[in-house]
This record gives C-alpha cells, structure tokens and sequence, in this order.
C-alpha cells in the first residue's frame, strides 16, 4: 500500500512512566497525531467527538422465540391459541437444529404448523451479500435487518475451533477515528434474537459444509465454539440485550445454544460502569478491553470514550472483573505506525498492568487493519516485534493476534457498511 503524505507533529512523545507517578518519560521517535482522514468526525456542541451512549428510536423487530424466556415462549405460544409444550419443538428446531422452516418441523401440526413459525420465528436477518477468503475458512456475511439497517459478521475456522465475530449494534456510537464502523455513526441496538440470529446462520451453514475444512469430513455436528462480540458495535452499550443473549447462548440445549461461557468473549472500549455490571452477572465469559493507548495524553484522541472515564479508572475495572470472576483479561491493543507503538508505550502499558498484579491479564497486540478513507497503517513488523518482547520481558503474556479476513475486509475495526452495500440491499428489498 502506498502511504499518502500526511502531516506530522515531530516531538518528543511524552508520558507518565508509571500510572502512580508523575515522572515523565521522552523519545525521540516521531509521533503522529490521530486525525480522521477522508471522513468527518462528528463533533458535540462543545466539539469534542461525540459519543452515543442511546439507541436512536426506530421500529423495533418483530418479537421472536429467542428474545423470550423458556417460560414466555410458553405463555407465547398459547397466545397463538396452541398448546404450550409445542415451545420446546419450537426452541428445539431453532437451538438444537438450527432452522426456522416450517417444512422441516414434522412434528408440528400441518395444519397449525405455518402459523406457528410465522408466529414465533419470523425472519430477522436477510443475506445480502457473502463473501469468502480463497480456502473457504473465513466467510464474512452482510446481513439487512428489518429496517434495512446493514450489519456484519464473521465466522472463522481455526485448527480445533470455529470462532464467531458478531455484532451487537448497527453502526457504533463510540466515534473511534481508526475504525470504520465508527465512522458511520450509531444506527440502533440490535435486539437479542437478532444478535442470536447470526450465530443460527452460522451453525446451518457449517452443518451444511459451507465453511472451509476437508470436503470428505462429515460437518454435521459441527458449530461455532467461540463468540467474540467485536463485530459492529459496542457491546456495553448495549448491555441488557447482549446479556439476554449470552445467557440464551449458555443456556442448555434446547432452551438455548448450550455452549460455554469461557468461549464467549465480550469486549469494550471502556464503559467503567458497564464493566462493574459485567463482573456482578456470575457468567464467567471472557473480558476483553479495547485499550489501544496506556496514556490519556494519546488514549483521549483515539478512544473519546477516554473524556469520560481515563486508562486507569477502565484498568481498575478490568482488574476487578478478574478479581470477582478468576476470569484472565484480554487487553486488546491495535499497533498503529508511529501512533502508540513507540517503545515506550510498551514499558508504560507493562508498569500499569504489572502495579496491579501478575497473571491477571493477556495482551493481544492487533496490526491495525485498513479501512476506507484512513491512511493509518499497522507498525512495522520489527515495531510490533520489539513492543511485543518488551512486554514478555516485563511478564505479562503477550500474543500478537492473527488477522484473519483482511483480504476481505473482514479484520478487526474493518466491518461498515459500505455506500456499495447499500445499493445492494436496496436492489433485493
């Protein structure tokens, strides 16, 4: 890729050496300012970017069977003047066989059979468009929801593992310069079934064999073993429905998906209160914190949600997610060239995450992925080396992550839709 010229602020990056002090490290290296580039950011009255904490109000999906409790799916169904024991059909043919046609559920009545589905299951995502990496592993899906609002997932295949990158919000309020689903500013909050929709989608087309892997395997008892909430959005804010999620997601089969909690990752950019909440729910689901920046100083123009509560106040929280659930944190951290990969930032991330405690915490160091209208690269590959040694060095374990899906712009802070998306989904309404 070529690099456009850009300008840059050369000036000693400066930083408190330590969270606790007020002692001041210096280095020559260049710094480059964060600035939004082929977009506009949106700004406040006061011109601070803004943040969109609130769903704007817009119809709200049909209300369907994994939006429900067990219970209310009974209650649900005898208001469609059936009896209530055809629920757990219901959930049975959704959770266990992951489908929603009516054809294939036998067990039901005929005559009731269409009414039912209609009732309980109406649709909630349409495909509108796929697309495949060369080996098949890795399928990125754009979906249109009832509204016409775009979103996206990603389902990877790993060795040992099927890893699924959902989204919780259409678009995202947090306004992160670097990432392109920022950049659109916040559609809605998904509902819980629509976030458990993708997931469904996923599972029948593994079953089916659409997703990589040896074509004489048998991949009917596949499916996806790992969530990762870092598709569109921001999960926290959106937190009852990502919640009622993950606890359908955990729940055993058929009242749910019936898999593990620590196969569920739920990250942040770092809404303190929400995070407090997450460690009070019981469920021992990864933590995942989007830190990108150990210092205010530089950690305000990446992550604005940082005027609000400061790289301390969300490392304290993390901390005490740990603390309550014995649940190791992921800090994730994309290496932005000559933005926060400087040497230093290593050394400081590793005091503050060494000042409370050792073996609470993983980092996964992330080469910042392109997106359209930034010319922001990842560091270079000795950069990323070095920041990464010196936080092993320091004892905290650190793991540079791989991007899978970057030819098809389905890497992390990659998923938007795009004006080309739109025209695609207007084509098929």
């Amino acid at each position: 890729m070529t690099e456009t010229p850009r300008t840059r602020e050369t000036r000693p990056a400066t930083a408190p050496a330590s969270s606790r002090s007020g002692a001041v490290r210096s280095t020559g290296a260049p710094q480059v300012r964060p600035a939004t580039e082929g977009w506009t950011q949106q700004k406040d009255a006061e011109g601070r970017p803004l943040l969109q904490f609130a769903s704007p109000k817009r119809g709200k999906p049909p209300v369907h069977l994994a939006d429900l409790t067990p219970a209310e799916r009974v209650e649900k169904v005898k208001e469609l003047g059936l009896p209530g024991f055809r629920a757990k059909q219901l959930s049975t043919h959704y959770f266990r066989h992951y489908t929603s046609d009516a054809a294939e559920m036998t067990d039901l009545p005929a005559d009731t059979r269409e009414q039912l589905v209609a009732g309980m299951l109406p649709p909630l995502l349409t495909e509108v468009r796929r697309l495949e990496t060369d080996r098949g592993d890795t399928i990125k899906f754009l979906w249109r929801l009832h509204d016409g609002a775009l979103v996206e997932s990603v389902l990877m295949r790993y060795p040992g593992r099927i890893t699924l990158c959902v989204s919780s919000q259409a678009g995202c309020g947090m306004n992160c310069p670097f990432c392109a689903t920022g950049q659109a500013g916040l559609t809605r909050n998904m509902s819980t079934a629509e976030i458990i929709e993708q997931i469904v989608r996923a599972n029948r087309l593994i079953a089916e064999g659409g997703l990589g892997g040896k074509k004489a395997d048998d991949h009917s008892m596949e499916r996806v073993s790992n969530i990762v909430f870092m598709g569109m959005g921001e999960p926290l804010a959106n937190y009852k429905r990502v919640m009622d999620a993950v606890r359908s997601m955990v729940a055993p089969q058929p009242d749910g998906l019936g898999m593990s909690a620590r196969g569920i990752t739920v990250s942040t950019v770092g809404l303190v209160p929400a995070i407090k909440k997450l460690a009070e729910e019981g469920i021992p689901v990864t933590f995942a914190l989007s830190l990108h920046a150990p210092d205010d100083h530089l950690r305000d123009e990446l992550i604005p949600v940082n005027s609000r509560w400061k790289v301390d106040e969300a490392l304290d929280a993390a901390y005490d997610y740990y603390a309550k659930t014995g649940r190791r944190v992921s800090i994730e951290y994309a290496l932005i060239k000559d933005m926060n990969d400087h040497a230093w930032r290593a050394d400081l991330l590793a005091d503050k995450l060494n000042e409370r405690g050792r073996g609470w915490v993983h980092v996964n160091p992330i080469p910042l992925n392109p997106t359209p209208g930034s010319i922001w690269t990842s560091s270079e590959p000795s950069v990323q080396n070095e920041f990464v040694r010196r936080l092993n060095d320091a004892g905290i374990p650190t793991t540079l992550r791989d991007t899978r899906g970057k030819e098809i712009d389905g890497a992390c802070g990659q998923l938007v839709a795009t004006t080309e998306d739109e025209a695609a989904s207007a084509a098929m309404a």
